[in-house]
């Protein structure tokens, strides 16, 4: 199947994200952690690409830095997800009954309140910092993941090589292991793409209202936070935190919708 210009533009932002991230470990134009008062405010130019914030922090620099932490946030959240969401609804497929009931009623419980304000609730009682925003964001994953493995799983457990495992012997977690899960994985990619864009989205909406990454550890949400007294006459601490956020997602949702076109043909047709 040839790649539509979605997942191609998908690829390319995400690919930029991760490389900022890289980058960052190794270099970073000015040191965040020191402050230069006589620089603050300034605007973008040759020496400060994307300008300087009022305590005279490079904003590339902050920005890079930003990245890595957001990275951090979402993937461990998106893989506290797939690690207990997954096993659960592959549970509930296998045992179905009262456990099958027991999962899914427990993820409706979860799923009745919004992902967002779940994650403040979390962590306005544990506490602000970026480990409890990986609980909080994590907790919301496991019913997506719970629900993503049992639906694909429930599909696959009447077909025939199924039950030719059963008569073979095979136990329900063994015939899960071995022919369910590698036949789902497509499926658990993709909302694990989808998954790690909302991460990022949340991770900056918590940092946003100070329940993320303190400081001095920089964050997107923080920045904009920052930002929003200071848009009138310094604009570009608002534009380029928003435009890290704003491409990294789009990248990351269009890398998500052209990976289920490319595991599901189905759904590119019926596009069309």
């Amino acid at each position: 199947m040839k790649p539509t210009p979605g997942l191609i533009i998908g690829i390319l932002l995400t690919g930029l994200f991760v490389a900022a991230v890289a980058l960052s470990f190794v270099w970073t134009p000015y040191d965040v952690s020191t402050l230069d008062v006589a620089q603050r405010l300034l605007p973008p130019s040759a020496a400060h690409w994307f300008g300087t914030d009022h305590f005279g922090r490079d904003l590339v620099s902050m920005i890079l830095l930003g990245a890595r932490n957001s990275l951090a946030v979402a993937l461990v959240a998106a893989g506290l997800g797939l690690l207990i969401g997954v096993p659960l609804g592959l549970l509930g497929a296998a045992r179905g009954g009262l456990v099958d009931e027991l999962v899914m009623r427990t993820n409706d419980l979860i799923f009745a309140f919004p992902s967002l304000l779940l994650a403040i609730l979390i962590t306005a009682v544990a506490g602000p910092g970026a480990i409890n925003a990986i609980i909080a964001i994590g907790v919301f994953n496991i019913p997506v993941f719970a629900r993503v493995a049992r639906g694909g799983a429930l599909s696959l457990w009447k077909r025939d090589y199924i039950l030719a495992a059963r008569v073979a012997g095979k136990g329900r977690w063994l015939i899960s292991l071995q022919h369910i899960l590698p036949n789902i994985a497509g499926l658990l990619i993709v909302q694990a793409t989808i998954q790690f864009s909302l991460g990022i989205l949340a991770e900056a909406g918590l940092s946003y209202v100070g329940l993320g990454a303190q400081p001095p550890t920089p964050s997107w949400g923080r920045m904009l936070n920052e930002a929003q007294t200071m848009i009138g006459f310094a604009p570009w601490l608002a534009i380029f935190p928003g435009l890290a956020v704003v491409l990294t997602v789009l990248g990351l949702n269009l890398l998500g919708d052209g990976l289920r076109d490319r595991y599901d043909p189905r759904l590119a047709e019926g596009r069309s």
